[in-house]
């Protein structure tokens, strides 16, 4: 295990009182103890959760959803929804909240506890409203882009950019092409303000449109892994339960380079070049057709409250 895999786990207990979660799979059992063997040290490095899986699955699904929910997507998000908001008239503080906030706040807290449904479920008439029709925007533009993500990784192309980055800063010497931060622009600024007024253990009212911008994003991931025929185990684990109890609720702790830059170099980068993409294609595909008063696609909002997942995910929290 690497030293940023090593300090999420110790981080992770100290942000929010539980590990990063495990994955294992056996490919060679010389005597029968190797599922043992591998439960024993998830059990070791205290994670909460762990799941069986193969190689293969694990490699596709774990470099998708670092550049999915878990790390790209959701920076994308939070930038696209704040810049939304103030330049509508909302107070920068406001803005923050009502974004970064939220989303690692109560929409977290309430996933984590009971699963997406209870996020819409406890919202009135006009906030379910106010939901669907972000969520109705949302999730097509959304899928679009982790579709082409998720087949990026399993052609290796992804992977393949993520060793050209490693030639270019290393093994050519080009300094000046560092990471650079990720942390430094006025939204990020107005974040540290907003984080030192927080009162400690406030999660802050649902706000219903970041919460429909949100869990479109997430009911996509599930969408793609699930066509892709990944397991609901490793499914729920790279777009839920990793999202909502490992790696969002650091942002929450310390802003958007505290969750990105304790991770691995291949996550960081790919972070990086996915936040935009997603950022980009809710201004110009969903939040546009917001404005325009598109019809609501009524199948995606009834199909979100049936879907199978909602059963899977109450099966892992009982």
């Amino acid at each position: 295990m690497g030293p940023s895999v090593r300090g999420l786990y110790v981080q992770g207990k100290e942000v929010n009182g539980a590990g990063i979660n495990s994955s294992f799979s056996v490919h060679q059992d010389v005597d029968g103890r190797a599922t043992d063997v591998a439960l024993g040290w998830s059990v070791a490095l205290g994670s909460p959760f762990t799941f069986a899986t193969t190689l293969d699955q694990e490699y596709k699904s774990d470099i998708f959803g670092e550049r999915g929910i878990l790390l790209g997507a959701v920076h994308g998000v939070v930038e696209s929804s704040f810049r939304r908001y103030t330049e509508n008239g909302m107070d920068e503080d406001l803005a923050y909240k009502n974004t970064v906030e939220r989303i690692t706040g109560i929409i977290l807290k309430k996933i984590s506890a009971k699963g997406m449904l209870t996020v819409y479920n406890s919202l009135s008439d006009d906030g379910k409203k106010e939901f669907e029709i972000a969520y109705s925007a949302s999730f097509y533009p959304r899928m679009d882009i982790l579709y082409e993500c998720y087949e990026d990784v399993a052609s290796g192309s992804e992977i393949h950019s993520v060793v050209l980055a490693g030639r270019r800063f290393y093994e050519e010497g080009l300094p000046g092409f560092p990471m650079g931060k990720i942390d430094q622009t006025r939204m990020w600024k107005v974040g540290e303000r907003v984080r030192r007024a927080r009162p400690e253990g406030d999660l802050g009212p649902l706000y219903p449109f970041t919460a429909g911008v949100f869990v479109a994003l997430m009911m996509a991931q599930i969408e793609v892994l699930r066509r892709k025929r990944h397991s609901y185990s490793e499914i729920i684990n790279e777009s839920l339960i990793e999202s909502v109890d490992s790696l969002n609720p650091f942002m929450h702790a310390r802003g958007v380079s505290f969750m990105v830059d304790n991770c691995s170099t291949t996550a960081r980068l790919g972070s990086r070049k996915w936040a935009p993409r997603f950022d980009y294609i809710i201004t110009q595909q969903a939040l546009v057709g917001v404005d325009m008063g598109a019809p609501m696609n009524q199948d995606l909002i009834s199909n979100f409250s049936s879907d199978p997942v909602h059963g899977a995910m109450k099966y892992v929290l009982n």
